[in-house]
């Protein structure tokens, strides 16, 4: 077919092709600059990091029609979009599972961010194990000359949830490859490890909450960190004057 079109014709599909895939990539970097900033906040106000790393993908035209064609949904740009939904993918690690829940609600919460669906496989895992929190959440991208609400994917899971996920997905590949059906032994095995993934997920939440309350108990010792600040590595020295001034105009607002 594209042997019958014209340089033109060829010219304005690549154009839109481009335009169309553009405001995905432009989705995820918008969703990774707040990612980024909520984990400065983190850091500067709790002095604590929930996000281990992030990592993003875009679907390639091809696995794009693929799965449109496993959907039966039109060929067009209008038949992509109402059926392709994961065509920008945001994957987060954290830390705990505690922190998946956290970081959740403060992405649902932000007002122009749509949650259009949520799975969660954390709580009800796959029966192969399988387990993380999936959302699909539309994204507003601003054009030059109009702003898009972009539909993306958002994996959250722990760095056990991860680790697991990877290497499934690598054993069952070189099956794929090969036209064979993954052995029962080895999907049994599978799903041994992953009990044991959410096992150790388990104790280093239950080990982290033992820290953090022993470190509230020895809370009094570091008391002269709460008279600096540190923003973006650089400390400062809280003025005594100011946090005075704004410790009785709150008095002063209590007694109105």
């Amino acid at each position: 077919m594209l042997s019958t079109l014209s340089m033109q014709d060829l010219k304005n599909f690549k154009h839109e092709l481009t335009r169309f895939m553009m405001t995905y990539k432009f989705a995820l970097d918008e969703m990774e600059t707040r990612i980024e900033i909520l984990v400065q906040e983190f850091e500067m106000l709790h002095e604590y990091n929930p996000i281990e790393h992030t990592k993003s993908r875009l679907k390639s035209p091809e696995s794009i029609i693929q799965k449109l064609y496993r959907k039966g949904g039109d060929l067009s740009f209008d038949g992509i979009r109402g059926n392709v939904k994961d065509i920008a993918g945001l994957r987060i690690t954290c830390s705990f599972v505690s922190d998946i829940y956290v970081l959740s609600d403060m992405l649902k919460n932000q007002s122009d961010l749509h949650l259009l669906s949520e799975k969660d496989y954390i709580k009800h895992p796959k029966p192969n194990g399988y387990q993380s929190l999936h959302l699909l959440i539309e994204v507003p991208v601003h054009m030059s000359d109009r702003t898009e609400r972009v539909c993306m994917e958002v994996q959250i899971r722990t760095v056990a949830m991860d680790f697991w996920a990877s290497l499934e997905h690598k054993i069952f590949y070189k099956f794929k490859e090969g036209n064979q059906a993954v052995p029962q032994r080895l999907l049994q095995e599978l799903k041994q490890a992953a009990d044991v993934a959410a096992r150790l997920d388990e104790q280093m939440e239950r080990l982290h909450r033992e820290i953090e309350e022993i470190q509230e108990e020895q809370s009094d010792e570091a008391a002269d960190s709460l008279n600096r600040i540190i923003i973006n590595n650089q400390q400062f020295a809280l003025p005594k004057a100011l946090m005075s001034a704004l410790m009785n105009n709150d008095g002063d607002e209590d007694k109105s």
